[in-house]
């Protein structure tokens, strides 16, 4: 069940703290700017600014840039469980499946996940 008393806005909004506590916590560094938005079914969000200095000075050579997608992209794969409660807690809705991918050039994340609900309908 939805948090009924919130608006979409407020919802999309939570989700994106979510989304940063748990870079933060669970990634080792939060975006400089994140945004969150349900479309039908799925819930998309854009993360910029998330490379770490470490992983910055990596990603100048091709190797280095392809050892940190898919670092990133194995970390965030076994978080599902996490991210699977932060979907339900705030949509109120199970997740069905996450995709992910970054790039390494410019430390913007996209972050697409499908949930079993239309949130659009959820949060009118």
């Amino acid at each position: 069940m939805t948090k009924s008393k919130l608006t979409r806005g407020q919802a999309e909004a939570e989700f994106t703290q979510a989304i940063i506590r748990f870079e933060k916590e669970y990634l080792g560094r939060g975006p400089v700017d994140a945004r969150t938005y349900f479309i039908k079914d799925m819930i998309l969000v854009r993360l910029q600014g998330v490379l770490t200095p470490a992983e910055l000075k990596l990603a100048e050579t091709k190797d280095g840039r392809s050892l940190i997608k898919e670092t990133r992209r194995l970390l965030f794969e076994s978080s599902r469980p996490l991210l699977a409660e932060m979907v339900q807690q705030v949509a109120g809705a199970a997740l069905i499946s996450l995709h992910t991918d970054m790039s390494s050039r410019t430390g913007e994340r996209v972050i697409l996940l499908t949930v079993d609900r239309d949130l659009e309908k959820a949060f009118k």
